[in-house]
């Protein structure tokens, strides 16, 4: 993970003949798009670029957005395949309960009862409902729905999630 920099949008390719970029957000915090401002985009080629957001709007599942001075669809093709980033220290806040999954990932997932550590986050799936925990036990992936039943407690000092894992949840 880059501690650098937080990437709040993919943006994948121009939208219409006015400069505006369809876009999927990356971000977890509400209004973040909307409010943005200024950023910057890592192009395809690595470098970085400052833009400034003038309007940003949810489209469907995506997003269109349109930066300030760019208003044709070559001028937007520039950003096919880019990021949309902010520094890591702007990376905005979440309500109480609410994390950040780059800050889950790497978190023992421990079991309450036992105390034994069951396996580490390694990445998230999302379909819709509730995020799943990626984790590796006894060699095999197994996903953990991340919500206050299962995972009672995160405590981001220590990395570590407390779990009560419903029966059978580690064989499906």
């Amino acid at each position: 993970m880059d501690q650098e920099r937080v990437v709040v949008a993919e943006l994948v390719r121009p939208r219409g003949n006015r400069g505006e970029i369809l876009a999927i957000s990356q971000t977890d915090v509400p209004g973040r798009l909307e409010k943005l401002g200024k950023a910057q985009a890592r192009l395809a080629d690595g470098s970085d670029i400052q833009v400034e957001l003038v309007a940003a709007w949810q489209h469907k599942e995506d997003w269109v957005m349109k930066f300030a001075g760019i208003d044709s669809i070559d001028e937007a093709n520039r950003f096919r395949g880019a990021e949309l980033w902010v520094p890591f220290a702007n990376r905005g806040s979440l309500p109480a309960g609410v994390y950040f999954q780059s800050d889950l990932l790497g978190c023992s997932i421990v079991d309450r009862a036992t105390g034994k550590s069951l396996a580490t986050v390694e990445g998230f799936q999302q379909f819709g409902g509730a995020p799943l925990l990626e984790a590796t036990v006894d060699g095999r992936e197994v996903l953990i729905p991340f919500v206050p039943e299962i995972c009672k407690e995160v405590a981001l000092e220590q990395r570590r999630i407390l779990v009560d894992l419903p029966e059978g949840l580690l064989e499906l």
